[in-house]
């Protein structure tokens, strides 16, 4: 059975909460985290003092990852014609403005829209440099021309809003390409393609553990694959053990690199597939890059589970609930070819 609004509305929102989460103890050892936060660990959002948990750049360029996909679907129901990652290219400078970049002269045009107006969005949340100097180079990447040789997370915590748009046999391609703009290295970008395709896979109705499996099936074609695919493998193997999860995160890695950020994800999800809390808690309780292991942690089991399967307090106390909620709503709707935010999303 396909999955409904709650799921892509999950997809997002769980997403900004695990970012939200993690944020706070990103580059921080699990020794310290332990000492601030108890033994535990963080298993709270942290307000640090404000009425909401604040996300990263990890969700802010997720949040211009779907208008891309958005004004590019707009462009071709009008024209008849359009390269996606152009269009999210574009969107994506429209984020480097937010981050304090000069607008490109010759590329004034790209400059509206409603998420570059959001006030909330204008402010710098710790972004990455890979994907800060990549997008102010003035040229893109593409998996046949690599601006760089980056295998970094900056490519894979932002993709999975093409997986909402895009059907499973569209979704891994798609996303590969929309990371590949800032991410030369094939693990930068194929584990990309694995979120995006996990979580269209999901969508169209198929249980975690299948979803998991047909990536690994998809990722095995493209060349450069023998990274992720080992460690997606190891994930799914220490996933089945019985293994305390602290010690099965420190076998994958830290999460600074594309395919260990993906496989510490589908780790959690896994062993926790029914728990978000736990899930979450898990991925971000950790010495690497807490914010984007959660976020993809989160936006493959918000997919899954929906918004019923989210702690309410944790949706009430994530900023941007409204944006997140509408972007999330956009989505489904170009998934089911209506037209209702066509407005909100101009074709170029």
């Amino acid at each position: 059975m396909k999955r409904d609004q709650a799921h892509f509305r999950g997809c997002l929102l769980g997403g900004a909460i695990g970012d939200a989460l993690g944020w706070p103890v990103e580059f921080q050892s699990l020794a310290h985290i332990k000492q601030k936060y108890g033994s535990a660990g963080i298993t709270t959002l942290d307000l640090g003092g404000k009425q909401v948990a604040e996300f990263t750049d990890d969700t802010q360029m997720t949040l211009f990852t779907a208008e891309g996909l958005l004004r590019a679907e707009t462009r071709y129901r009008h024209k008849g014609i359009c390269h996606p990652p152009a269009v999210v290219y574009y969107a994506y400078l429209r984020w480097l403005h937010t981050q304090g970049y000069p607008r490109l002269e010759d590329k004034d045009f790209i400059y509206d829209g409603w998420l570059i107006g959001v006030k909330q969005l204008n402010t710098r949340r710790a972004p990455g440099n890979t994907c800060l100097s990549a997008l102010s180079s003035g040229r893109f990447g593409s998996m046949e021309e690599p601006i760089n040789d980056s295998k970094g997370c900056g490519g894979v915590m932002r993709v999975a809003p093409v997986g909402l748009l895009a059907r499973k046999d569209q979704a891994f391609h798609l996303a590969a390409e929309c990371a590949a703009l800032t991410h030369g290295h094939p693990s930068g970008y194929l584990s990309a393609g694995v979120l995006a395709h996990v979580v269209a896979c999901l969508i169209e109705g198929l249980e975690l553990e299948a979803a998991v499996q047909d990536a690994l099936v998809m990722i095995g074609s493209y060349k450069g694959s023998q990274e992720c695919v080992a460690a997606i493998t190891k994930a799914i193997e220490l996933a089945g053990q019985d293994l305390d999860a602290t010690a099965a995160i420190r076998e994958l890695g830290e999460g600074w690199v594309g395919e260990e950020a993906i496989a510490i994800a589908l780790y959690c999800a896994l062993k926790y597939k029914t728990d978000f809390n736990k899930a979450l808690c898990a991925a971000v309780n950790h010495d690497g890059d807490s914010d984007s292991t959660g976020a993809i942690t989160g936006n493959i089991l918000g997919a899954y589970l929906g918004l019923a399967g989210i702690p309410a307090e944790w949706v009430s106390e994530v900023e941007m609930q409204d944006i997140l909620i509408q972007v999330a709503d956009d989505l489904l709707i170009g998934y089911e070819k209506g037209e209702e935010w066509w407005k909100r999303y101009p074709g170029y």
